[in-house]
């Protein structure tokens, strides 16, 4: 499968913005881009800079690349509503981000491992497809098997005293690794710090 390689640290840098938890301490101390100019501030930005660095930051941050990300705005675009709007609940409801969004990994690189090493099932079916859109009343569970590894145990004992309710459209239940879609998500629970009609301007030169 394809996907970002290099640090994702350093990915971070270049769009000033997380990309993942990690990332966070590397942001406060060297919040430039990397590299030998990376310090450097030339002119102001044009336009079509902006827009393709709030491109850049979207892709890296969902993890998606450049083929896929275009077909998710073509869609987004042909949809009725805002198309802004739609693109980010195409991103919002795939499945790799919605094992993150519900609790089941602490980024979505880790969620993707997941879904990819088949720990992850559908209404019953196992699914290992990250980018699987998922749908309403679509229920997610972890594989039984899989309950057994460490990692599902110590992320059990994490969850004992949690209740996640901050995601209005996921039903969760922390302690039994359960998830059901109960709504689309809506823009006022997504990132403050994505400006998705750049994006759109971008694809609409």
């Amino acid at each position: 499968m394809a996907r970002f390689r290099g640090s994702i640290t350093k990915q971070s840098r270049r769009e000033r913005f997380s990309l993942h938890p990690k990332a966070d301490k590397a942001l406060v101390k060297r919040n430039y881009a990397p590299g030998m100019h990376g310090r450097r501030f030339g002119s102001k930005p044009s336009n079509f800079s902006i827009q393709l660095r709030e491109k850049q930051k979207v892709k890296r941050l969902y993890g998606v690349l450049e083929k896929q990300f275009r077909r998710y705005v073509k869609k987004a675009i042909t949809t009725e509503g805002i198309s802004g709007d739609n693109l980010l609940r195409l991103l919002e409801i795939r499945l790799d981000n919605l094992c993150y969004r519900a609790g089941l990994a602490s980024s979505r690189q880790a969620a993707r491992q997941l879904v990819n090493h088949g720990h992850i099932m559908v209404n019953g079916r196992k699914v290992n497809i990250p980018s699987y859109q998922v749908k309403l009343g679509d229920k997610i569970t972890v594989k039984s098997q899989s309950l057994n590894k460490q990692y599902f145990k110590l992320l059990k004992e994490d969850k004992k005293e949690k209740q996640d309710n901050s995601h209005s459209w996921l039903k969760i239940k922390p302690k039994e690794f359960f998830v059901e879609v109960i709504s689309w998500p809506i823009r006022d629970e997504l990132d403050k710090d994505i400006n998705e009609q750049l994006i759109i301007e971008y694809y609409s030169r």
